[in-house]
C-alpha cells in the first residue's frame, strides 16, 4: 500500500509531461504537415492537422524558385548559414572553454574581478549594442567575417564552461602537474575530454543562437551572395502574394539542420544539463 501513492504521484507527472510536450510540438507538426499541403489548404484552422492532399511539390518549388542569379541560390545561403555556424561554434567552443578555464582553475591577481564583468556582460542584450558595432563595423558590411566576429566570445558561454570546470576535483591537475603536464597539456589532454556535456552544452546553444541570428545580418548584409537563410526567408517571406505552402516548407529547410545537430549531440547535450541540474 505504501508504493501506491508514490505510482500515482509518477503516473500524474509523466501525464502532466506527456500534455505539455503535445502542446509544445503541436506547431511543429503543424509545420510540417502545412509544407505537404497546397497554399489554400494551409491556413485552415484545425484542419491543417490533417494528413490529406500531400505531397513535395512546395519543397520542388522553393528550391526551383530561389535556383537563378536573379533570387539567388538556396544551396548558397544554406552554405553561408552552415559556415557561420561552425565559424562561431568552433571558435567560440576554443575561446570560452580556454577563458572559462583561466577563470576557474587558475591563480592569478585580478580573476574575481574579471570573471563578476563576464557576469555582468551577461545581462547586456545584443540589441543594446547592435547599433554601436553597426558605426563601428560599417566598413566591412557585406563580409562573412564580420557576421562571426562578435559572436565568438560569449559571456553566458564562458560561463557555463566556468560551472562545469569548478565541479572537475583539483586532484587530477595536481596529478598531471605531477607527472609534468603543464596548463596547455593538462587543458587538452585532460580536462577538454572530461567536459564532453559542457562542450555539447555549449555547442547545441551557440549553434541556435547563431542558426536563427536575424538582427545582424538585417544591419549587415544587403548582397544576396553573403545572405544567410534566415534573412533569405523574410525576404522569401515578404513576396506578394504570399504562398503559404511554399512558406511554411522554407521553415522545415531551416529547422532541419538544427534537429540534425541536437540528434548528433543529445547524449552529452543531456548530460550536461542533468549535471548543471545537480549542482544547482
Amino acid at each position: 500500500m505504501g508504493t501506491t501513492p508514490t505510482a500515482l504521484r509518477r503516473f500524474l507527472d509523466y501525464a502532466v509531461l506527456s500534455v505539455l510536450a503535445f502542446v509544445f510540438v503541436l506547431p511543429v507538426i503543424y509545420l510540417f504537415l502545412g509544407s505537404l499541403k497546397p497554399s489554400d489548404e494551409v491556413l485552415n484552422g484545425l484542419s491543417g492537422f490533417l494528413p490529406i492532399n500531400l505531397s513535395f511539390d512546395n519543397y520542388t518549388a522553393v528550391l526551383d524558385s530561389l535556383n537563378s542569379d536573379s533570387t539567388g541560390y538556396f544551396w548558397r545561403f544554406m552554405g553561408v548559414s552552415l559556415l557561420l555556424a561552425f565559424v562561431v561554434v568552433t571558435g567560440g567552443l576554443f575561446v570560452n572553454s580556454m577563458a572559462a578555464y583561466g577563470l576557474s582553475r587558475l591563480k592569478w591577481r585580478g580573476r574575481n574581478a574579471v570573471f563578476t564583468l563576464v557576469l555582468l556582460l551577461m545581462l547586456v542584450p545584443f540589441e543594446s549594442v547592435a547599433v554601436p558595432l553597426f558605426y563601428m563595423f560599417n566598413d566591412q558590411r557585406n563580409t562573412l567575417y564580420i557576421l562571426a566576429l562578435p559572436f565568438i566570445a560569449n559571456a553566458f558561454s564562458v560561463y557555463q564552461f566556468h560551472t562545469f570546470f569548478r565541479s572537475i576535483p583539483p586532484s587530477i591537475e595536481e596529478a598531471a602537474r605531477i607527472d609534468g603536464a603543464g596548463p596547455w597539456r593538462t587543458f587538452f589532454a585532460i580536462i577538454v575530454p572530461m567536459s564532453k556535456p559542457a562542450f555539447a552544452s555549449v555547442a547545441i546553444l551557440t549553434f541556435l543562437i547563431q542558426w536563427g541570428s536575424f538582427l545582424w545580418p538585417v544591419l549587415m548584409i544587403s548582397d544576396p551572395s553573403v545572405r544567410p537563410l534566415p534573412l533569405e526567408m523574410s525576404v522569401f517571406q515578404g513576396q506578394q502574394p504570399p504562398d503559404w505552402g511554399q512558406i511554411l516548407a522554407f521553415g522545415v529547410l531551416l529547422v532541419l539542420p538544427v534537429l540534425i545537430v541536437f540528434a548528433f549531440f543529445q547524449r552529452w547535450f543531456v548530460q550536461g544539463v542533468a549535471s548543471s541540474a545537480v549542482k544547482g
